[in-house]
């Protein structure tokens, strides 16, 4: 994880990281319809006989207006071939002369997106358009055909294609830094102005945003949706939402009231409100804060007064001290999480060092005696712990579905120690191990990354080889990797690294729990290496 990948993306631009998780995200409340498939049915477009591409154009206008039409006539337009930056406004400034324009469903991660206009006429020239001149979005072409729905599904009223809200639902994509209402104040309120956020996990991260007025709703739908919180991560997916106000009963950072500041008063973390959108992600508490941007003043989406503040950044996070007795005002009030669902035989404090220490520094682990298969880690402060939250929970390891939230302890205590079922001790200080990546000099060059089906390792011998990693595996009982792939390296290298690719996440996940810090003896070498695992940007090899 200190070392970054030459060849399996460690090193790629930071726009947006395209994972396979994406897929996994439900980005509408429980009770709503969910668009994953009308984003599936929009991606089998672009591989279907109708789409116009560059090779259908380059044989002629009439031949592509022919092909395009393969598809029947929609009102809805699947646009291809988008920007990583574009946003649902780019969309609207480019196509609204060919028609109005009902309804935009951005995707993302895919670079689509789908535009309703309220008639088929408008539609079709939408796309006569596209197929015999190039139509720029956002300064790159673009390029068109009809959708297979007539209609694009959305949670607001299903009999009025044109009905609006002041309430917005935001899904967070690819979330990999928290996200608290401060951060989404910052992004939305120079927009409009917001009245009430609430953001909860039931599917994914997901928030709805309250605004004065309908028109303010909308400008900021149009200003924000499929834009970046943070440079590469933080993908905003927006759509109108059903309730018409918000009920917030408490001022904390998942639910605020800014029309009655009274609900509960907290110490603000200076900086924390004024995070701004696309830019630099925050620090990891450890090396040197980056500095968040505000919005451009020349912005055409900013408000018309919208004061420009001075470059901010985030407070540096001191260690902490123990005991620690103070409130927080970060995403967790502790630095502690709670994981339940471990496996009574096959988890102990070292396994789940080798999973969290991914996510933060690992202080402590102990298992509690009085509630079997779960254990609390104390992390180096709150961030780690909201990004082990965000990224562990749910996750399957050795067939248990791990529980991972904030826990009330402020610490973790040393007592009731006992043995578990592998003969290790139920507590661990891992405190002044030089396995944690955040405390080095290098801790800047951590990526977050959640888990996944590839792993890259490093420090390894320079002498491995594929044979002995799948006997490594094999003695470990655990799954064996399908693909190898091995980095060229440095001449005065002294380590090896590379890349394992499993079957699937889950197998990717036990193998690095139970392999993570290893250590391999070589005959040549005094000391071991100690092998270093961590989950890939790269979705396959």
């Amino acid at each position: 994880m200190e070392d970054k990948e030459e060849e399996g993306g460690y090193h790629r631009a930071a726009k947006r990281l395209r994972t396979e998780e994406e897929t996994d995200v439900k980005e509408l409340e429980d009770g709503e319809e969910d668009d994953d498939e009308e984003e599936d049915s929009a991606s089998e477009e672009a591989a279907g006989s109708g789409c116009i591409d560059g090779r259908n154009r380059r044989s002629g206008g009439k031949e592509s207006v022919k092909e395009s039409h393969c598809i029947p006539p929609s009102p809805v337009v699947h646009v291809r071939g988008l920007c990583d930056a574009v946003v649902e406004a780019d969309l609207v400034e480019a196509l609204d002369k060919f028609g109005n324009i009902c309804y935009v469903m951005m995707m993302p991660f895919k670079r689509q997106a789908l535009v309703e206009f309220d008639s088929v006429e408008s539609a079709e020239r939408c796309v006569t358009r596209g197929a015999s001149e190039a139509v720029y979005i956002a300064e790159q072409q673009a390029f068109f055909n009809f959708s297979t729905s007539q209609r694009i599904t959305r949670p607001t009223n299903a009999d009025d294609p044109t009905s609006k809200n002041k309430v917005l639902l935001l899904s967070i994509q690819n979330p990999l830094y928290p996200i608290t209402t401060d951060v989404l104040y910052t992004v939305c309120n120079p927009v409009g102005n917001v009245l009430r956020i609430v953001i909860f996990k039931r599917n994914g991260i997901q928030a709805m945003v309250e605004f004065e007025s309908v028109e303010d709703a909308q400008k900021a739908k149009l200003a924000l949706n499929g834009a970046d919180i943070y440079s590469g991560c933080c993908t905003l997916k927006i759509e109108y939402a059903r309730p018409n106000r918000l009920n917030v009963v408490r001022n904390d950072n998942t639910s605020w009231d800014y029309t009655k500041p009274f609900l509960l008063h907290r110490e603000r973390g200076k900086g924390r409100q004024r995070q701004a959108i696309l830019g630099e992600h925050p620090s990891n508490g450890y090396g040197p804060h980056c500095p968040l941007l505000p919005l451009p003043a020349n912005s055409r989406y900013r408000r018309i007064g919208e004061q420009v503040q001075d470059m901010i950044s985030y407070p540096p996070l001191l260690p902490k001290t123990f005991p620690s007795t103070s409130s927080s005002s970060l995403l967790g009030s502790s630095s502690v999480a709670m994981v339940s669902g471990l496996h009574p035989t096959k988890m102990n404090c070292c396994r789940i060092f080798n999973l969290f220490c991914l996510y933060g520094n690992v202080e402590k682990v102990k298992f509690m005696k009085s509630v079997p298969g779960t254990a609390l880690v104390e992390m180096g402060d709150e961030y780690a712990v909201d990004r082990a939250v965000t990224h562990l929970n749910s996750i399957k390891v050795f067939g248990k579905k791990l529980n991972v939230c904030v826990s009330k302890q402020q610490a973790v205590i040393p007592s009731q120690v006992f043995e578990l079922a592998d003969g290790s001790s139920s507590y661990q200080d891992f405190s002044l191990t030089r396995n944690n990546r955040f405390s080095s000099t290098h801790s800047s060059r951590n990526i977050i990354q959640p888990p996944a089906a590839v792993l890259h390792f490093y420090n390894a011998p320079p002498t491995l080889n594929q044979h002995q990693l799948l006997k490594l595996c094999s003695e470990h009982n655990v799954p064996s990797f399908t693909k190898f792939k091995v980095f060229d390296a440095k001449p005065s290298s002294k380590t090896l690294s590379g890349l394992l690719e499993f079957d699937n996440k889950t197998e990717a996940v036990e193998a690095l729990t139970v392999l993570n810090h290893h250590q391999i003896r070589i005959p040549s070498s005094s000391n071991p290496f100690t092998l270093k695992l961590c989950f890939s940007t790269s979705s396959h090899l």
